[in-house]
């Protein structure tokens, strides 16, 4: 039997960690290839230093789209986050572009051809999930994660507080009884700021907005609340570390609450199946829940590379299910067609939609009007309710 009673941990970055600036610039130029060409291909991995940004990886799309295009489209990037520091700035860092052309090899098994569908464009395992804990079918723990991040760059992008930088990290641990989850035991901000406030003025500026994010009654206790535990923290982003494409995955999905299949998501077109089919698996797993049929769901599918139809569908209720598992699999497979071309035109993927998702999570999102986070949508609820 799961334990009921327990203390979980998740932590979130925000747009400003170094790493999460590299998936930022990284999706920013998925988005400038799809805008001017829906069936472009990107696999864009990002490395950034001190007042250094490197691009790297394949592409097949426009001629139009020029070396400096390219390089202008990851200023601008790192400018909308807010770096303008000495030793990261969005003007004057040197920006270097490695993207070639695709791999023949790789575009012959993902291109459709003949008889042959378009195949996925790398072999894996991908997971959705879903839990009622939130109203938005999030864990818990990455939730408030996230959303005291988002509530800080908020407040500093509005001018609202002016001492606090781009660089952030945030850590929830939230006690769990009978399963469900009930305050907050600790609570980990690290912030960057100014020189001229000191550890106490961060330290109130962030408990503001902790306790505007979680829920009434579940501040933790103030021994057990943490701000910049080092010290200070003026030095922030890619001057005091590097960054790096792809090395948050668990910020990206469900804090540590799921399984996760390794591969990450910025920087890809959506036929790679490690960023399409972890959206189509959420998805299914959020309309699982939201319809009703159980109140945890995690989906698991499966591809070969070059190969259009998924190797496996494995769902877990965790015992919560008023539904069979092996039936409810079957039934969702029937709702979604789970090639990579179908997932890509069920939920309207060839879109520039994707820098928006590199930070805060890409899970647990409002769908927005111009199809992004399609994959939170529930539309699905009605017609598994009636296939039960």
């Amino acid at each position: 039997m799961p334990a009921k009673n327990y203390l979980f941990t998740s932590e979130s970055v925000s747009e400003g960690h170094p790493d999460k600036v590299c998936d930022r610039i990284s999706d920013s130029i998925v988005d400038l290839y799809l805008s001017e060409d829906p069936y472009s291909r990107v696999a864009c991995e990002t490395l950034t230093t001190t007042n250094r940004i490197v691009l790297a990886g394949e592409v097949r799309g426009p001629a139009s789209i020029t070396k400096s295009m390219i390089e202008e489209t990851a200023r601008t990037a790192v400018k909308d986050i807010g770096y303008e520091q000495d030793g990261f700035h969005w003007k004057n860092s040197a920006v270097d572009v490695y993207l070639h052309e695709q791999s023949v090899d790789i575009a012959q098994g993902v291109d459709a051809a003949g008889n042959k569908d378009e195949g996925a464009g790398d072999q894996g395992i991908m997971f959705g999930f879903a839990v009622n804990e939130t109203d938005v079918l999030m864990p818990a723990p990455i939730y408030y994660s996230h959303n005291i991040l988002k509530a800080l760059a908020d407040v500093r992008h509005s001018g609202a507080e002016k001492g606090l930088g781009p660089d952030s990290k945030s850590q929830v641990t939230l006690a769990y009884e009978n399963g469900k989850p009930v305050r907050a035991t600790s609570v980990v901000v690290s912030t960057q700021h100014t020189p001229d406030l000191d550890t106490d003025a961060v330290r109130e500026i962030v408990r503001k907005y902790v306790m505007d994010v979680l829920p009434e009654g579940w501040m933790c206790p103030e021994d057990e609340f943490y701000v910049n535990p080092t010290g200070k923290f003026v030095i922030g982003g890619p001057d005091g570390d590097a960054g790096l494409t792809g090395r948050k995955i668990i910020v990206d999905t469900y804090g540590g609450a799921a399984p996760h299949g390794g591969g990450a998501f910025s920087g890809k077109d959506p036929t790679k199946v490690d960023r399409s089919a972890a959206y189509a698996s959420r998805y299914l797993a959020k309309n699982v829940v939201a319809a009703g049929l159980a109140e945890r769901c995690c989906i698991q599918v499966s591809y070969a590379i070059g190969v259009s139809k998924p190797l496996s569908l494995y769902v877990d209720l965790f015992g919560t299910g008023n539904v069979d598992e092996d039936r409810l699999a079957k039934v969702l497979m029937q709702s979604m067609d789970l090639s990579p071309r179908g997932i890509r035109e069920h939920l309207e993927l060839n879109k520039p939609i994707y820098a928006r998702t590199a930070a805060y999570g890409h899970f647990g999102r409002e769908p927005d009007a111009d199809g992004g986070f399609s994959w939170e949508k529930t539309d699905l609820v009605d017609s598994l309710k009636a296939a039960f």
